[in-house]
């Protein structure tokens, strides 16, 4: 989606960037195509009571992070680790052959520049888990629209849950209503006036609608 809507730039520059840094990108192009507002529904884990969630890109994109190819040197008990944030090139050569905890042990030794204990060299693979759960911990927090969960209640019966709300998915559900609506405009409008699909398309959305309420679409 990102290199459709700019072609001028390399597939590699949106593989490069971080998850989060990705993922602000996605939020940006959705407000230029539909606006700020991002309205959802989330079933209630307890209940399945349905929730309205109204979003705003705007808020989510107040929470951008590190730039994405920026190094974070940081400190965990005796360790002293520099680490880099996952990218989508990282998650495409990664694959999807392997269960969970192998692929994102695999992706964790990607991201590790360097791993020292006490001043003594550590392959990233040998960290202790607690370690590798406080890198963790610093990347989600370098990066926080990586990982975004809404803290949500239910109205009738108090259930609090998290739920990660994934601008990829959620976007891509959008464009694909829209294009089926589109297609099936074209159609009714072709149907009626025998116009061509490119005649419709280059119609202005209020015209368009215009011509739908006529024939009663």
């Amino acid at each position: 989606m990102l290199q459709t809507a700019n072609p001028g730039i390399p597939a590699e520059t949106w593989e490069s960037l971080s998850i989060g840094g990705r993922d602000a990108q996605l939020l940006s192009l959705r407000e230029g195509l539909w606006g700020p507002r991002m309205d959802a529904v989330a079933a209630c884990p307890n209940c399945t009571e349905l929730l309205d969630l109204n979003l705003s890109t705007r808020e989510l994109l107040g929470q951008r992070g590190l730039p994405t190819n920026e190094a974070v040197t940081t400190s965990l008990g005796e360790y002293t680790l520099t680490f880099r944030l996952p990218t989508t090139g990282d998650l495409i050569a990664l694959g999807q052959h392997g269960d969970l905890e192998t692929l994102s042990a695999r992706l964790l030794r990607s991201c590790v520049l360097a791993a020292f204990r006490q001043g003594v060299a550590v392959h990233p693979g040998e960290l202790p888990p607690e370690i590798v759960g406080g890198i963790e911990d610093q990347m989600e927090e370098a990066d926080p629209l990586a990982n975004v969960q809404l803290s949500l209640c239910c109205p009738s019966c108090d259930h609090t849950w998290r739920a990660i709300f994934d601008i990829l998915s959620y976007l891509w559900t959008e464009v694909e209503i829209w294009a089926w609506r589109m297609l099936a405009d074209v159609h009714t409008l072709a149907r009626a006036y025998g116009w061509s699909e490119s005649d419709i398309l280059e119609l202005s959305p209020t015209r368009r609608q215009f011509y739908l309420n006529m024939v009663g679409a």
